[in-house]
């Protein structure tokens, strides 16, 4: 490791203070710090000594992802071998998926990071590690065959004026890969919904149709799939949002390691179950009468875990936690039943709730702040 240490501080010597390069110094030092701890500390005011930082943070949340990813990529590959064969190896169904998800990872880091470094150099400070998370979420939550083009202009968007516009990452008020997802959706509606999307090579293959649980039943269809094939994730839907097995799986990880908000992701799933359960109740549609398998089906347990919990755009509050991620869940259920033609919808009931998040804070803090209040004046009556 001491030789590559060794090759990196020669290949950052022309980017040094006063050299001819200064100004791209940002670019190298990225290198850098992705390979090393930060050789600087802080010199001024008092400061906590820790093993976690951000670069730390963002890999747990890239591991935390990799179990959705994978199935997701041979999920996709198995949707669309299963229409035109009886038997799918598992390999073949990797390979296949595979073929279709790299390209989309690489085309989102690459135009993702491409701008990250530009705004940093511009601007002369670091490039910050936060484009590690948010570049993999960004393809994991999109319909498997939309064209990559699309995917580039939505990473554009998500990055200029989703976080850039805002000062960069831990500024950003929305969720900069919902972001991506709404500027698509809203974009390019016909490769964003509809039966056809959601399979790879539908487009060349009469026998392929995609339409995912949500479509059937806003079109007052059956479901089409049991339970365990729900939880499984062997459905089609976007890429990594279908499997609710492999989603808890991370989202065990990012409660064990102390990264995601437990509290957000019980309070959120708590909040979309007693939503359904209120429509099983009322039962006036195929949607209300899905009850509490809504919990299973579509981006709500991808968002919940992966989304709501972002420690940026999310409340930061403990009791503002609980409100936050119950309303994620509520309204996510209330948007799927009453917005026939966008039954899924989590992704907004995020984004809204990230607008809101500063309010639900601001008052749990005021609202702590009254009670120390009363209670101080309570005591020094009684003294």
């Amino acid at each position: 490791m001491k030789f590559l240490r060794d090759k990196i501080d020669q290949i950052k010597k022309p980017f040094g203070k006063g050299e001819k390069l200064e100004k791209f110094a940002p670019a190298v030092n990225a290198l850098d710090t992705f390979l090393y701890v930060p050789n600087h500390t802080t010199k001024h005011g008092a400061h906590i000594r820790d093993a976690v930082d951000l670069k730390r943070t963002m890999i747990t949340v890239v591991l935390a992802l990799l179990p959705a990813l994978i199935f997701g990529t041979w999920n996709a590959g198995y949707q669309s071998l299963i229409q035109i064969q009886e038997t799918v190896p598992f390999m073949d169904a990797l390979i296949h998926g595979a073929w279709k998800v790299i390209p989309m990872i690489a085309v989102s880091y690459g135009v993702g990071l491409g701008i990250e470094f530009y705004f940093a150099i511009v601007r002369g400070h670091e490039v910050n590690e936060g484009y590690l998370v948010t570049g993999l979420l960004i393809p994991m939550i999109m319909p498997i065959d939309l064209p990559l083009w699309m995917l580039a202009l939505s990473v554009i968007f998500a990055v200029i004026i989703g976080k850039e516009a805002f000062g960069g990452t831990g500024m950003n008020i929305l969720n900069p890969a919902l972001t991506a997802r709404a500027f698509a959706f809203f974009a390019y509606p016909t490769y964003m919904s509809g039966d056809k999307i959601w399979v790879s090579d539908a487009s060349t293959t009469d026998a392929i149709s995609g339409e995912t649980i949500l479509g059937k039943l806003a079109a007052g269809q059956e479901a089409g799939y049991d339970m365990w094939s729900m939880f499984a994730g062997t459905i089609p839907g976007s890429i990594s949002e279908t499997s609710v097995l492999w989603i808890l799986v991370g989202a065990a990880i990012l409660v064990i390691t102390g990264v995601g908000s437990w509290r957000i992701i019980v309070s959120g799933f708590l909040g979309a179950a007693v939503m359904a359960f209120l429509f099983s109740i009322w039962g006036a549609n195929p949607l209300m009468d899905f009850g509490m398998l809504h919990l299973l089906v579509g981006g709500l347990a991808f968002g919940i875990v992966f989304m709501a919990t972002d420690p940026v755009s999310a409340a930061q509050t403990n009791r503002g936690k609980w409100i936050y991620g119950f309303l994620i869940g509520f309204f996510s259920i209330l948007i799927r039943v009453f917005n026939p033609a966008y039954p899924e919808g989590v992704m907004l009931a995020i984004l809204l709730l990230n607008v809101f998040a500063p309010t639900i804070d601001h008052y749990v803090v005021e609202g702590n702040i009254n009670r120390r209040k009363k209670r101080v004046a309570k005591q020094l009556k009684t003294a």
